[in-house]
């Protein structure tokens, strides 16, 4: 009885054991799975913001080079620019090509302004030179349109004498001015002819999808 009792026991602890011990053989897959999946999303968290912050650190490079760069051509077109402004005296040395330079700008103001009467401004200096000019613009202008025109020079209200030179023609009762100075038509130059220089320069752009 005893022998029987005893190798019940033994079968039961057996029983309890290998039980026990595929209890704990899933939990420890379990565990090992739980741990291993930890791993993999944090070493994919890691590896996905040492990514992003590579992208980010070149990404940022770029752009101080870029910056760098167009900084640079930027002071290369101003420098340009500006060696032209101090350069703009000298068309008005020669005094035959300054006068067909203002009768070009006397006439265009006329074309635009379309107007019977018009006066121009300029510097005092030049009032010789200009009032010559315009009976070449009136001329020209009636040739080209079969209209009389009468420019007159007004002399109370003459061009500052720090200007390079050109003129302004005036229309519409005084309320209409055409600035042709010299300086004011570099500014266009600038404005208008700026991505053609640029072009010259550097090459043509090819991240630039759209041109005026």
């Amino acid at each position: 009885m005893t022998a029987f009792i005893r190798q019940e026991a033994l079968e039961k602890a057996k029983e309890i054991q290998l039980k026990a011990d595929e209890e704990f053989s899933i939990e420890k897959s379990k565990l090992v799975r739980q741990e291993t999946a930890s791993i993999d999303k944090t070493y994919d968290k890691k590896f996905k913001q040492a990514a992003m912050s590579q992208q980010i650190t070149r990404s940022t490079a770029s752009n101080k080079t870029r910056l760098k760069v167009l900084s640079a051509r930027q002071e290369l077109l101003d420098e340009l620019f500006e060696q032209a402004r101090g350069k703009l005296a000298r068309y008005a040395d020669d005094e035959n090509q300054y006068q067909t330079i203002c009768k070009n700008l006397v006439l265009e103001g006329l074309y635009a302004l379309g107007e019977e009467k018009v006066s121009v401004r300029a510097r005092e200096k030049d009032f010789d030179h200009v009032k010559k000019a315009i009976v070449d613009a009136e001329r020209e202008y009636k040739e080209n349109t079969k209209k009389e025109v009468k420019v007159e020079i007004d002399e109370k209200n003459p061009q500052p004498e720090e200007l390079a030179g050109g003129v302004s023609i005036v229309g519409g009762n005084g309320k209409i001015e055409i600035n042709n100075t010299f300086e004011e038509r570099l500014k266009l130059l600038e404005t208008d002819a700026l991505p053609a220089v640029r072009q010259i320069l550097f090459g043509k752009n090819e991240n630039r999808k759209f041109y005026d």
